[in-house]
């Protein structure tokens, strides 16, 4: 990355007002599903609420859909993904009883990127105030993506005061230079600005684009994983992402073009049969890890022609030898990740699996042996009003979402040079910009 007077900064949020509720829409747009959640968030005490949440979440209506036009997620079919999403999201309005204008969206496309850097900025002679650490931030938001790629986050890691690195909170303190870490995230623009197009062809404003490991993680970790290290996976349909946790803060991500709907369509090809079918064995009767039992076990595989072939019948061994390559392969790329994030000395021994892939019946034993590390099955926590069915782990990122704006205070600063977003945001960037100038 270079410094670059014409660094894109996708939108972002106001921080959320601390005394009164608010409601809130989110949009997680994936290769597998579409799910639209509208919810009350309420200030709460911090005894009643989980560590590091200033709202509570109540949830007044959700839709979600089959996913269409959609693939690896980018848009391959505008018109597919507009009606799928205006579906879901006119299903979560009617439960609500609210009419939607502006949303929070995931972002798994546009091969999302993160690098750290580091900033300097002078202090007087009086203790570190709220405009030094504005000025230091907005000095690190100078490095810019290469062209053709926009800043979706600009994360504040820690500070430094005079060299002394590893502080969390510096105002107060006294020093000659303030110092700090920051992780940007960045995304290439063209795929991006498709999902856009695709919401505001429905009318709809995107808010904040959020990306979706981020989302992940916010729902399914809890306040000890994410001080001591750890990895959070999310492995959905078509994308399996990775964010890195460390002393309470997002330190790295990274996605990979493969996921779930690969193995399905390994399924489909070897077994012979239809892509619906294929899901339905890898789901009933699909396994990453083989048993003793399963060249006993026979399943019945339905045939691609339903005309006049009939279902042939396999031993379950066969489907476990076509999925267990697959999960092998992702979780050995996951892995290779890590080591390159440069932060696997860090993450220890925590790794956290979510997403619809991560239901796959011995994926959490397969992924112990390949990452080396103890895993668990992450859930969306903290959330009430899902029903039983949304509580899973492929509801994560939009769970996630709903948490995004409890933190997003921390990446709100105005960059010396002009802010602006993929397309006509001007008025919009220049109310948050006023809005930060009149609150800071």
């Amino acid at each position: 990355m270079s410094s670059n007077k014409n660094v894109i900064f996708l939108p972002r949020m106001r921080p959320l007002p601390s005394r009164r509720s608010v409601v809130v829409s989110v949009l997680d747009v994936g290769s597998t599903k579409v799910c639209c959640i509208i919810a009350k968030l309420v200030p709460g005490d911090e005894e009643d609420l989980m560590p590091g949440r200033s709202h509570g979440i109540e949830v007044l209506g959700y839709g979600y859909q089959a996913s269409a036009g959609m693939k690896s997620g980018v848009v391959v079919d505008m018109d597919q993904a507009e009606q799928a999403i205006r579906r879901a999201v006119d299903q979560a309005e009617r439960m609500a009883g609210v009419m939607v204008e502006t949303l929070l969206v995931t972002v798994s496309c546009g091969r999302l990127q993160s690098e750290i850097f580091s900033a300097t900025v002078p202090l007087g002679t009086e203790g570190v105030t709220e405009a030094d650490i504005q000025r230091v931030l907005a000095a690190g938001s100078t490095h810019t993506a290469t062209e053709g790629r926009a800043v979706m986050h600009a994360l504040p890691i820690s500070y430094g005061l005079d060299g002394n690195r590893g502080i969390r909170d510096p105002r107060g303190m006294m020093g000659r230079k303030l110092g700090v870490d920051m992780q940007v995230v960045s995304a290439e623009v063209p795929p991006v600005r498709n999902l856009e197009l695709c919401i505001e062809r429905g009318h709809l404003q995107v808010e904040s684009l959020v990306a979706t490991p981020y989302a992940a993680g916010l729902s399914t970790l809890v306040e000890d994983e994410i001080e001591l290290g750890v990895a959070c996976i999310d492995m959905g349909g078509g994308t399996t992402t990775l964010s890195i946790f460390v002393d309470g803060q997002m330190v790295h991500l990274d996605a990979l073009a493969v996921g779930g709907n690969h193995v399905t369509m390994d399924v489909a090809r070897a077994l012979s049969t239809r892509m619906e079918a294929a899901e339905r064995l890898k789901v009933l009767h699909g396994s990453a890890l083989p048993s003793v039992v399963d060249d006993r076990d026979f399943i019945q595989v339905p045939p691609v022609d339903t005309d006049g072939d009939l279902p042939t019948q396999i031993p379950r061994a066969m489907l476990t030898r076509v999925i267990r390559p697959r999960v092998e392969e992702i979780l050995e790329m996951v892995r290779d990740r890590i080591v390159a994030s440069g932060f696997a000395g860090r993450v220890g021994k925590r790794v956290v699996l979510t997403g619809g892939g991560s239901q796959l019946t011995g994926l959490s034993e397969t992924a112990r042996r390949i990452l080396g590390r103890s895993v668990r099955l992450g859930r969306p926590l903290g959330i009430s009003g899902l029903p039983e069915e949304a509580k899973g782990p492929a509801f994560s990122a939009a769970v996630g979402l709903l948490i995004y704006p409890q933190v997003a205070q921390i990446e709100q600063f105005e960059p010396r040079h002009q802010r602006r977003g993929l397309k006509g945001r001007g008025s919009y960037l220049a109310r948050v910009g006023q809005w930060i100038r009149e609150s800071f």
